[in-house]
């Protein structure tokens, strides 16, 4: 396939792929109310849209999401065994920040169809 019809499907497929971005940041935002299984989610919808993203800048945000989603679980899951040693509470602070952080990051870039750096 020549990059001229790879062109054209993406501009097709762009108002999709945005929207599914979007919803990726709103899964993330979610796991304040809904715990983890939001997280779970969004990065399915990665997953199952990565490919067409490809050499667009819609790319590096969803590579910002999955990498935001691994991040966050691990953080989480760390916070949990350490939270009787009482350094779990420090790590879910700081988790929860990151979080937030990358999230009002990314969506600021995806507002300005702009890649997330």
């Amino acid at each position: 396939m020549n990059q001229k019809k790879i062109e054209e499907d993406t501009a097709d497929k762009f108002p999709r792929l945005k929207k599914m971005a979007a919803t990726v940041y709103l899964c993330q935002a979610l796991t304040f109310m809904l715990a983890g299984l939001p997280l779970l989610v969004s990065v399915v919808i990665n997953f199952y849209g990565r490919n067409d993203v490809q050499g667009t800048w819609l790319e590096s945000h969803f590579n910002w999401q999955i990498q935001t989603t691994w991040i966050t679980l691990a953080g989480f899951a760390l916070s949990g065994i350490t939270f009787a040693m009482g350094v779990g509470f420090f790590i879910l602070l700081i988790t929860v920040v990151w979080l937030v952080y990358r999230i009002t990051i990314g969506w600021y870039a995806l507002n300005d169809e702009k890649p997330v750096k």
